[in-house]
C-alpha cells in the first residue's frame, strides 16, 4: 500500500491525459490507435470467414426478435398454468382458513 501526500500525483497516472484519460481509459491518442488496429484485425478475420457486418447485425436483430417472441409464448403458458392452479389452490386455501378460524387457532 502506497501512501501519498495530499496533492501528489501517482506515477502510474501521470501523462494519462487528465479528464479525457479517465474517460478513454488512457491516453486518447493511444486508445484511438489501439481501437483502429483492433478494428482492422477484426475486419480481416470477419472477411476471411465471409461474414458481412450487415449480416451479423441482421442475425443479432433476428435473435432478439425470436427471444421476445418466445418470451411472450412462455408468459402466456405460465399465465395459463397460474389460472388453472388458482382454480384449485384458492378454494382449498379459503376452506382451510375457514376451518382454522372455527378452531380458534391463528
Amino acid at each position: 500500500m502506497v501512501f501519498r501526500r495530499e496533492g501528489e500525483v501517482s506515477p502510474g497516472r501521470a501523462g494519462s491525459g487528465g479528464g479525457l484519460g479517465r474517460i478513454f481509459g488512457g491516453s486518447p491518442i493511444g486508445v484511438i490507435i489501439r481501437l483502429a488496429l483492433l478494428c482492422v484485425i477484426v475486419g480481416l478475420v470477419l472477411d476471411q470467414l465471409d461474414i458481412n457486418a450487415f449480416q451479423l447485425f441482421r442475425w443479432a436483430v433476428d435473435q432478439i426478435e425470436d427471444l421476445i417472441r418466445n418470451s411472450a409464448d412462455i408468459l402466456k403458458l405460465i399465465g395459463r398454468y397460474f389460472l388453472i392452479g388458482a382454480c384449485v389452490v384458492i378454494p382449498i386455501w379459503i376452506v382451510m382458513r375457514v376451518f382454522n378460524l372455527g378452531s380458534g387457532r391463528r
